[in-house]
């Protein structure tokens, strides 16, 4: 029986392994420097092997994994995870502003009442900034 690749692409391995659902996403994410190799920044076609060590950024979670193997095919979810390994002060880490982000109140829960429209616009622009920090500035 044939065995698998020793190395794969890094898009397609995030993909693989399901941090981001489509190679578009992870070849945008890892442009963006949203992924790290060590300590140093990557690019899409740049070899993973088993050993590496990837800090992985999506929305506001930050995974930091160490590749335990690799795959070219996006499989179930129950494989996926056997293809990298959270360290544990990650994953305490991720938890806990898990936690900060569910216990904070809604922007706009403050205010009395319902928002007028002026309250509304500023709502949206400061959830915009939020989302994307670049585009306010």
């Amino acid at each position: 029986m044939a065995e698998g690749p020793d190395r794969v692409r890094l898009d397609k391995w995030l993909w693989a392994a399901r941090f981001f659902k489509t190679r578009r996403l992870a070849v945008e994410a890892i442009q963006g420097g949203k992924v790290r190799i060590g300590d140093a920044a990557a690019k899409p076609s740049k070899d993973v092997r088993a050993g590496d060590r990837l800090t992985i950024t999506s929305g506001q979670t930050t995974w930091t994994v160490d590749v335990r193997g690799v795959n070219e095919h996006r499989r179930p979810a129950s494989e996926a995870v056997l293809l990298y390994e959270e360290t544990p002060e990650s994953r305490e880490l991720r938890e806990r502003r898990a936690a900060e982000r569910r216990a904070a109140p809604p922007l706009g829960a403050d205010l009395p009442g319902r928002p007028s429209k002026r309250d509304r616009r500023q709502i949206e622009a400061l959830r915009g900034a939020r989302r994307n920090p670049r585009r306010g500035a």
